[in-house]
């Protein structure tokens, strides 16, 4: 493969697939499930500490393994090609795809905001509850868009990824600078008066909406189970950062330059991150952030900072963001299904590279299957099922680190991990205390995407059949 990319590229595709949609909208769920402003950046604070400490333990099979397939190479490596196969399988099915089809419908619905036009149309085809609507079609017209440049070369992808993702920190930067110089009356230390002190307010009314006066406050192990029902936002909101190990056979030096994006990147998105949540508690009460309208709290916040003008910065703000983000998932995505092909793992035709030298056929594989995610209207459910297989899927990783240090310690490390064994275990810790809590308070997020990679083992035997026999 050809080495297109240099250290800032790198950099940009990781803060690129990291910033989406997600930081616009959960924090609404998370204070409705913790009640206090403290909790809030205590979620995004252990969240980031979280997210840069795998980052760091990354870096050092990023340096081992400098091969284009990233997470999958390592557990391949490591743990054998079972366990490669558990997560390709589940990153094609849902992770990956899902996502992309989760920030293409972010895309048009904040687009449905400039052109109201897209809100208001019938759907083009309805049954039932199912239905497809102009939004689904800009959805997957974005999906589509996006795939048909990054089969035009590297070099397309790159350049495209570069522009977008310096746009939204640019724009996050002014939005943050604007949160704290044009609020008029600024709610931040009503939302730090409660302290330590916890509260949720997940009850409904009989049509659905939340009740805004039913706080109810919490301690011990309720308040530990806020805290990891908070997580699942703040962590799908923190994933996709090893997007770029899936190219790391076009990152020129990729023993150095991989770990350097990783943290570089992770480390400046999580301070973003933080400083976004300071805004909102900033230009909000805690029931503006809690009942923001469709959980839209950058929305409610950019209101009170701009005034009327507001929805329409976040919305072309959100454009820029998803956009670029989509770019940068599926320009890595496809990197990984094709070395799955060339391990005998994946449709062979996902093998080759085209002209350009890409795996085009890899790219439009995804790209369908993400457009057709986007139509099913279920990938919002399957996204919520993820985050505890994605933190399961890390936390195998992290620990191979570990594993390979004891099983070869002779091995040549080009990179080794910054405080190793401390930063791992870090990792491993706050990974599992989070699994943990969700398997016993809010199992709607475990048992279906454990299903879901589970049901990769009959594939995985199926396309092994020959080779057992």
């Amino acid at each position: 493969m050809q080495k297109k990319l240099k250290l800032w590229d790198a950099i940009m595709l990781v803060m690129g697939s990291m910033i989406g949609s997600g930081i616009f909208i959960v924090s609404a769920d998370m204070m409705r499930n913790l009640g206090s402003g403290y909790w809030l950046i205590v979620v995004w604070i252990i969240t980031g500490v979280m997210t840069v400490a795998a980052a760091i333990s990354y870096g050092e099979l990023s340096a081992l393994f400098p091969k284009a397939g990233g997470q999958y190479t390592y557990l391949k490596e490591i743990f054998g090609k079972k366990m490669g196969f558990l997560y390709g399988w589940g990153l094609f099915t849902v992770i990956q795809t899902g996502t992309i089809a989760a920030v293409a419908m972010a895309f048009g619905k904040f687009t449905a905001y400039l052109i109201p036009s897209l809100n208001d149309a019938a759907p083009i085809f309805q049954s039932g509850e199912f239905k497809i609507t102009w939004i689904q079609i800009l959805a997957i017209a974005v999906i589509l868009l996006l795939t048909y440049i990054n089969t035009r070369g590297v070099q397309s992808g790159k350049v495209l990824q570069n522009i977008f993702t310096g746009s939204k920190i640019i724009a996050l930067l002014g939005l943050i600078a604007a949160g704290f110089i044009l609020v008029d009356f600024s709610h931040m230390a009503e939302n730090f008066s409660l302290g330590t002190d916890s509260f949720n307010n997940l009850k409904k009314d009989f049509s659905g909406n939340f009740l805004k006066e039913g706080w109810e406050p919490i301690n011990g192990m309720t308040l530990l189970g806020g805290i990891a029902a908070a997580m699942v936002g703040s962590v799908f909101s923190s994933v996709a950062w090893e997007s770029v190990t899936f190219v790391s056979g076009e990152i020129d030096n990729p023993k150095r330059n991989v770990v350097k994006s990783m943290i570089y990147g992770t480390s400046a998105v999580m301070l973003l991150y933080i400083a976004v949540n300071f805004v909102y508690l900033n230009a909000l009460d805690r029931e503006g952030i809690a009942f923001a309208t469709n959980d839209r709290v950058a929305v409610a916040a950019s209101q009170n900072i701009f005034g009327s003008a507001g929805t329409i910065i976040i919305a072309l703000l959100v454009m820029i963001s998803t956009f670029g983000c989509n770019n940068g998932l599926i320009l890595a995505g496809a990197r990984v299904f094709q070395t799955m092909a060339k391990d005998g793992m994946f449709f062979k035709s996902a093998e080759k590279n085209n002209n350009n030298e890409v795996p085009e056929n890899a790219l439009w594989m995804q790209g369908v299957w993400a457009s057709l995610l986007c139509l099913s209207g279920q990938y919002g459910n399957l996204l919520d099922m993820i985050s505890f297989v994605i933190v399961l899927f890390y936390m195998i990783t992290v620990f191979g680190v570990i594993y390979l240090r004891i099983k070869q310690p002779a091995l040549e490390r080009p990179y080794k991990t910054w405080l190793y064994p401390v930063t791992p275990i870090i990792y491993l810790v706050i990974g599992t205390g989070f699994c943990i809590l969700l398997l016993i308070y809010k199992q709607q997020y475990t048992w279906p995407g454990l299903i879901m990679v589970v049901l990769g083992l009959p594939v995985y035997y199926f396309i092994n059949r020959k080779k057992t026999n």
